[in-house]
Parts: structure tokens; C-alpha cells; sequence
């Protein structure tokens, strides 16, 4: 593949050494190509006012505003003094604030009337948004400062910025290079580009960075969503491609089985979602290339029942299969509900078991040797059909004997890298062959984001909850503004508990690191820029599980059985804590995000999250899924500190208005960065979307899969798309391509 020399030039040799190193360091940009691909958020106007009333918390922003007033105010019995400024955009208003001797040169600068842009980090104190100590650039001084000069009259871009880059000086940075852009190669076919009316690559790349007018920015936005969507869907397409030509051994339905003589014995019917998702995956399982499929349903949908009926066809068909999970917590939960679903059937060649049962073992890291060594034999012999584990099932002591199907619960979970080592391990007869995979998540992803992300696997959706699931309440506690929400919230714990139930309370925090509260960096709660004097109270740690147990122990939860669960305890300890949780041992459950997944306990209805405002949309809604699992209603309370305005509460207002998760799905995905999203299920590789929303591009992308699918299946090789080969391996660098390939 050949590469662009122009755009693949070190930012040194254009910008210097000190100014390359800040935006490799802070914002990865490292070539010339990169800076031209890191576009404006937004585009500012002379005259036009940012709306500073939408303002993100915790989020590095530039805005252009004008000073209503500035005072100057001492504290520490005069000893301390600090400059606060006020900032309007007439909707709006906005604090500033300098100290120490940094107040001087803002002093004299900004004095009411005058006009700026200012970059800083979004804070809250005093229930007021402030920036401490932004940059600035005055924009209205007569005597045409270059700031005003660079943008009289013309969109000014905002970039996204740092602290140690402001978004002006990101501006300075791209005109250097903006020449560059006329050598930039261009990779969509001749024939689409002109059949879909879309502009040369080299004039997009100058008007996104340099519009004249609104027009220029639609033209540039069109085309480069259109190479982002295209480059990628062409590399899942090739993924797809590569997959359907590797061998597998079909697994078809038997009658007379251990599957049929499963479904005879269950208690309840299938929902029809559960029915239809099945076939699917049946129909692939009898294909003589690898099943590739992603099943996504709600918490409680049923996946692992459709999961276990594919594992026993495979077992049918003399295969064995093998379940990854993230924790030891939920390998441990999935055996458990797995042997007890299949009963005699899962004690294959045991007494008492069945004559065509199959053995189900458990292998994690914390297993004793002597367990350890009896799983690793059965699996090494065939004699187990089924295997529960975490990661210890991809070591390379593990051998099995016929592995035949895949299954991995909660993809996000993984890296590439273990779900490919797990696959590596099909053999049969001698031969390599490529295991079935079956990717299960209970996290809703709407359509586009699928396309996108697991661009190369069949989607199935279960839907339907199965029959019996209560409603679950939600609502948010605001404990700064109404304190006595708070104690009514305990109150609402100890009602359930009273009533024959239990409750699970959750962190964002374990507590005792080493930063504990009272050392400084506990104090500043990790922010960067440090605290002002008043700010420490402001910037608490979140809060911790021990310190909580010990608190709820004291206080409001006092007489009730209460415990902690986290990830730093050994793994017996959780299982016994997890035990006597699901025994009605305890009362209630104090612990991390480590519940969120897979814990079943149906006599759990209550659940308090602290710090709710710490998770994402998508977290708190799959936590809140771990109550409501029996007859009786759950509740789910999800406090937090912040202001009423703020957008974290918009956010939690939103998870209490719905239970459905592919609408919080999508909300999760308007309030985040599309790299956040796309980068985390990326296997942590930073996502190659910089102008394409997942959300808004719906048609585009559907639209450049039709495109790209096409392309590949009569070239599979692109070889009379050289340019193509070139965006491939430029925007899908090695680290991606790989991971693609792994998929």
C-alpha cells in the first residue's frame, strides 16, 4: 500500500518542536494529515453570541461572550485575592475567575463591554458554572488585534481543544499546513463521488477548516461523512468477505437430542422473539463457514436461554461450547443458572444424569489445582460439552477437544485479542476450523451504531421481556437541593427490607486507594487544573463502598444486615458475599459497578445509586436492571449533587422517564462524543469518526454499506481501487486493521 508523503509529514517539521509535541501528547494529532482531519466542533460568528446556558460540565469549551462586570474580591483575612468576571450572551451568563498574581493582566483586559473568546474547563461551585483561570483572546479592541484580523466577518472554526492548547491557537496551527490539503489523495471511486454529487477531497478539507459561508461547511461535512462511512463500511465488508471463506464444521439440528429432551422439560413456553432469534441462529449453525452473529436484548430478555439452546445443538451435533464472561461473579452465576436450567441433563456420565446428558464445568483463575485439573481433562477428552469460564478459558493450557461454538457475553467487556485467542482453539479432526461465534449483549445499540461498530457480525434482537418481569420505578433524588429526599430514600431501603425484600446500594468508588480523602490529590478529585482555595469542598472524591458501609451501618441502614461487594476482594470472598445475597442472608448490598452485569436476584427490588450522575446512560440503565427481577415492582432511586440545570441531571431525567434502552441507547449517544462510544467498543482504539454522528448519519451509513458491500464483492482485493487501499491503511491504522481482522 503506498502512502501519502504531504499529508503523512511530521507536524515538527511545519510547526516546530514544542507546538507538535503538545498536540501529539494532548490531542494525538501527529502528522499533517491528522491536524486536517481534526475538524471545528463549531463555528463561531462575529456578532453571534455562544449560547453559554448549554455549556457541558467537566468539558474543555471555547466561547465568545462579552464582560457584564469584574470585581475584585480579597479572602484569608486579605491576605488572598481573586479577580470574578461575568460573562453575557444576553440568555445566559457565565463566572470567570483569576487568582493570585494572575489577576493583573485579565484586570486591565477585561473590563465591561469588551468582547473575548475564552477556552477553559467547565466547573461548578458555589451551584454556579465558572472557568478558572480560562485563556483568552480579545476580539473588539480598535486597534485590530490579529485575532480580529484572522476573523473579521468569517466563521471562526472552534476546534476541539485542551488546556494546553487553546482552539485559536489550534486555528494558527491548521493554516500552516491547510496547503497540504491539495495533495490529500482521494479515496471514494471516481463514479460514486460524482453519481452522489459530493466535492473533491482537497476543497472539503479547506472549507470545513475555512468556510466563507454556511454553504461551504454543509458542502465539506456531506463529502467527509461520506469517506469516513465508506472507508470503514469497505473494511467490514472485507471483513465479512474474508469470513465467509473460512471453513467451519455445520452443526445442524438433531432430533431425539439432549436440545429436545431440554425443551420438553421446561417449565414455560418461549416468548416468540426467543423463537425467532433461535432459528437464526440455528440456520447459521448448519453453514459450513463461521456463525458471526451478535444477539442484543434488553436486561432479562432471555438471552442466555437462547444462548444455552445453541450450545446444546452444537453438543447435539458432537461439538462442545464454550461462554466467556467479563467477571468470576457472573461465570460463577452463569454455571449456576445453566446446570439448574438443564438439571439432570448437565451431569452427563454422572449418576443420576442423564443417558445423553453432557457435563457442564466451571474453570476461572481462583480455581483450586485439583478442580482446576479435572475441568481442564474434561474438556482435553470431550467429556464436557459445556464450559463456563472467564478469561482463564484463553490460556494456553487450555485444549479442547472439538470446539464447535463461541459464545460472548457482554462483547464490551473483551478485547478483540481474547475473543480471537478463544476462537484459535477450534480444531477438528486434525484440521483447523474456525469456531461459531454468538456475541450477547444486554447494552441496546441502536441500528446505525451496529452497522457501524459491529459492522461485521448478523444482528438478532430479543425484544419481548418474558412474561412475569415487574415495572420498575425510577427517580432521582437530588441531595443537595432537598437533603431530606435523601433520608426519605433510606426510608423507602428499610420499607422494602421490612417487607421481606432486599436492596443493592452502588458506588462509583471502592475506597481506601492510596489518594484517600484528606491527602491532596484526594481533595482536588483528580482535577487537573487543581482547585481554587473555596473549590476543595466542591471537587469531593465520588463516593466510596467501605466509606459508605460504614456511614449506612451507623446511620440510616443501622440493625439491617448490610454488605460489601467489589472488585479488589478475593474472588471466594465475592462468591461467599454473593451467596449470602442471593440466600436472603443480607439485607442489603453495598457495592461497584461489579453487580451490573448478570446478578440474579429476583428477591432484590430496591436499589440506590450514589453519585448517579458519575455513570453513563447506558450503565445506569443496565444497573437498574438488576431489580424488578421477581413478582414484586422494583424501585430505583439515582441520587445526585448536581444542580438542577446542569446537564448531568438532564441525563438522569432522561433514564427515569424510560425503561426502554435502545431510546437511552440513542440519548447516551447524542450526549457523548461519537469517539467515546465508538473508541470503547473498539477495543480501545481511538475511533477513526471525526465528522460522521452515528445517530444523524443513519442513511449515509446504510447508504455507503449498500456501497461498499458492492465494491468488494467484485474486488474483493480493491485492486483497481489503489487510492481506496491507501484511505484503508491510513484511517484504519495497523492497530485497527488488526482489530478488524479479529473481529
Amino acid at each position: 500500500m503506498g502512502s501519502v508523503a504531504a499529508l503523512d509529514e511530521p507536524l515538527k517539521k511545519t510547526l516546530g518542536g514544542t507546538t507538535a509535541k503538545v498536540l501529539a501528547d494532548h490531542l494525538g494529532l501527529h502528522t499533517v494529515g491528522d491536524l486536517l482531519h481534526h475538524y471545528p466542533r463549531r463555528y463561531a460568528e462575529r456578532g453571534e453570541l455562544t449560547r453559554l446556558a448549554d455549556l457541558p460540565l467537566d468539558e474543555h469549551v471555547t466561547v465568545v461572550a462579552q464582560v457584564a462586570d469584574a470585581r475584585v474580591l480579597r479572602f484569608n483575612g486579605g491576605r488572598g485575592q481573586r479577580l470574578e468576571v461575568t460573562l453575557t450572551d444576553g440568555g445566559g451568563r457565565l463566572q470567570l475567575v483569576f487568582f493570585g498574581k494572575g489577576i493583573h493582566k485579565p484586570q486591565k483586559d477585561l473590563v465591561p463591554g469588551r468582547r473575548a473568546m475564552f477556552a477553559g474547563k467547565v466547573s461548578v461551585f458555589n451551584r454556579k458554572l465558572q472557568l478558572a483561570h480560562p485563556e483568552y483572546a480579545l476580539l473588539d479592541q480598535e486597534s485590530g488585534s490579529e485575532a480580529v484580523d484572522a476573523f473579521a466577518g468569517a466563521l471562526m472554526p472552534i476546534y476541539p481543544a485542551c488546556q494546553q492548547m487553546a482552539s485559536w491557537k489550534l486555528a494558527k496551527a491548521v493554516d500552516a499546513v491547510l496547503p497540504h490539503a491539495r495533495d490529500a489523495v482521494d479515496p471514494l471511486p471516481e463514479a460514486l463521488r460524482s453519481g452522489r454529487g459530493l466535492v473533491e477531497l482537497p476543497d472539503a478539507l479547506e472549507k470545513i477548516h475555512r468556510p466563507r459561508t454556511k454553504a461551504d461547511i454543509a458542502d465539506a461535512r456531506a463529502r467527509l461523512k461520506w469517506d469516513e462511512a465508506f472507508v470503514l463500511q469497505v473494511a467490514l465488508a472485507r471483513r465479512r468477505f474474508a469470513e465467509t471463506q473460512l471453513p467451519a464444521v455445520p452443526r445442524p439440528s438433531t432430533e431425539g437430542g439432549i436440545l429436545d429432551a431440554f425443551d420438553a422439560g421446561l417449565p414455560f413456553t418461549l416468548t416468540e422473539g426467543q423463537r425467532k432469534v433461535s432459528e437464526e441462529i440455528f440456520t447459521d449453525l448448519a453453514t459450513d463457514h463461521p456463525m458471526h452473529r451478535l444477539l442484543q436484548g434488553e436486561v432479562g430478555s432471555g438471552k442466555t436461554m437462547v444462548a444455552l439452546r445453541a450450545m446444546l445443538t452444537v453438543v447435539d451435533g458432537g461439538g462442545q461450547a464454550a461462554m466467556l464472561a467479563p467477571t468470576e461473579v457472573l461465570a460463577q452465576q452463569h454455571h449456576r443458572s445453566i446446570t439448574e436450567m438443564m438439571g439432570e441433563l448437565a451431569e452427563g456420565g454422572m449418576l443420576g444424569g442423564a443417558e445423553h446428558g453432557t457435563k457442564v464445568v466451571l474453570l476461572t483463575g481462583s480455581m483450586g489445582a485439583a478442580a482446576r485439573r479435572q475441568a481442564l481433562l474434561d474438556l482435553v477428552t470431550g467429556e464436557a460439552g459445556i464450559v463456563i469460564g472467564t478469561h482463564a478459558l484463553i490460556e494456553d493450557k487450555v485444549h479442547f477437544h472439538d470446539l464447535g461454538l463461541v459464545v460472548v457475553d457482554e462483547q464490551h467487556r473483551f478485547g478483540v485479542e481474547q475473543r480471537d485467542a478463544l476462537r484459535g482453539k477450534g480444531h477438528s479432526g486434525g484440521e483447523k476450523r474456525t469456531p461459531h461465534l454468538l456475541v450477547m449483549t444486554a447494552t441496546p445499540i441502536p441500528r446505525t451504531v451496529a452497522m457501524t461498530v459491529f459492522g461485521d457480525l448478523e444482528t438478532s434482537v430479543l425484544d419481548q421481556l418474558p412474561a412475569g418481569r415487574s415495572p420498575i420505578a425510577t427517580h432521582v433524588v437530588p441531595a443537595k437541593d432537598k437533603p431530606h429526599f435523601l433520608a426519605r430514600a433510606w426510608e423507602r431501603v428499610r420499607e422494602e427490607v421490612a417487607a421481606g425484600h432486599q436492596g443493592y446500594v452502588v458506588c462509583p468508588r471502592i475506597g481506601d486507594e492510596e489518594d484517600a480523602p484528606g491527602t491532596a490529590k484526594g481533595r482536588k478529585g483528580g482535577d487537573e487544573d487543581g482547585p481554587s482555595p473555596e473549590d476543595t469542598e466542591e471537587k469531593r472524591p465520588p463516593l466510596a463502598v467501605v466509606d459508605l458501609v460504614r456511614q449506612l451501618t451507623a446511620g440510616p441502614l443501622a440493625g439491617l444486615r448490610v454488605a460489601a461487594l467489589h472488585g479488589r476482594m478475593a474472588p471466594e470472598d465475592k462468591d461467599a458475599v454473593m451467596r449470602r445475597f442471593a440466600a436472603g442472608e443480607l439485607d442489603v448490598l453495598v457495592a461497584t459497578t461489579v453487580i451490573e452485569v448478570g446478578v440474579n436476584v429476583p428477591n432484590a427490588t430496591a436499589m440506590v445509586i450514589m453519585d448517579a450522575d458519575r455513570f453513563g446512560v447506558s450503565q445506569l440503565h443496565q444497573l437498574r436492571g438488576r431489580v424488578g427481577r421477581g413478582s414484586a415492582p422494583g424501585l430505583c432511586l439515582l441520587v445526585s449533587e448536581m444542580p438542577e440545570a446542569s446537564p448531568a441531571r438532564a441525563r438522569l431525567a432522561a433514564v427515569a422517564a424510560t425503561l426502554d434502552g435502545f431510546e437511552l441507547s440513542r440519548i447516551d449517544l447524542e450526549q457523548r462524543r461519537e469517539g467515546d462510544v465508538l473508541g470503547q467498543a473498539q477495543s480501545g482504539v481511538r475511533s477513526s469518526l471525526r465528522m460522521l454522528a452515528v445517530i444523524e448519519d443513519e442513511e449515509v451509513i446504510a447508504a455507503a454499506r449498500e456501497e461498499a458491500t458492492a465494491v468488494v464483492t467484485a474486488d474483493p482485493a480493491l485492486d483497481a481501487y489503489p487510492e481506496l487501499r491507501t484511505a484503508l491503511a491510513a484511517l484504519l491504522d495497523d492497530e485497527r486493521e488488526e482489530y478488524l481482522d479479529k473481529g
